[in-house]
């Protein structure tokens, strides 16, 4: 052989390419990667046999979540309206006129008025008040609440009368009725469904 691969001594010339080290350095890159796969699928899996167990028992406690729906309060469903009730106005104190005035405004907002007139002996000039409400143990979930929202600061009180005719007794603090709009406000309150709260269902 000649030229610059002619044979001299005892010594022969390297006939091998170098090596390269961009495939040494790639081939590391990749085992490295392949490495950090089987680390994560490992996670994973013991996730999903472990802590697994409690974000499936977290979900549904999450979605029963308590939420509150508007519901009518049942002892008012039966409430009566104005002109179902009949009311006796009677007066505890000493100004004179105050009843029929106070009737005759009642009539207005449509009650039914019966007796007009001075209290009994009982309560005349001993109610302190705006006044008393009075009426049946029964009254007290139906014509009563009514009654109260034309005289929101008088007093509730049940006897042992049959009828279901309530007296209004007007005591010396009395100065008006509510306002009819305020009145009429808390009058159509009455029958407004309020929200209570409740779980949905499925599994919950």
């Amino acid at each position: 052989m000649g030229g610059k691969y002619r044979i001299t001594g005892d010594k022969y010339p390297r006939m091998r390419r170098p090596r390269r080290r961009g495939r040494l350095v790639f081939g590391v890159v990749a085992s490295v990667a392949a490495l950090s796969l089987v680390g994560w699928g490992t996670l994973q899996l013991i996730d999903v046999f472990t802590g697994g167990d409690k974000a499936s028992a977290a979900g549904p406690k999450s979605d029963c979540a308590t939420k509150a729906t508007p519901s009518p309060t049942p002892s008012l469903a039966a409430l009566p309206k104005p002109a179902q009730i009949t009311v006796n106005v009677l007066n505890a104190t000493p100004r004179g006129g105050l009843a029929k005035k106070t009737a005759d405004e009642l009539k207005k907002r449509g009650f039914k008025i019966g007796d007009v007139g001075n209290a009994t002996a009982t309560y005349d000039k001993k109610v302190k008040g705006a006044g008393i409400l009075l009426g049946s143990a029964s009254a007290l979930k139906t014509s009563l609440p009514v009654l109260s929202t034309q005289l929101a600061s008088a007093e509730t009180r049940t006897d042992t009368r049959k009828g279901a005719e309530i007296d209004l007794i007007i005591g010396t603090a009395f100065k008006n009725l509510t306002a009819r709009p305020a009145a009429d406000k808390a009058l159509s309150a009455l029958g407004a469904p309020r929200p209570t709260a409740s779980a949905t269902s499925g599994g919950c």
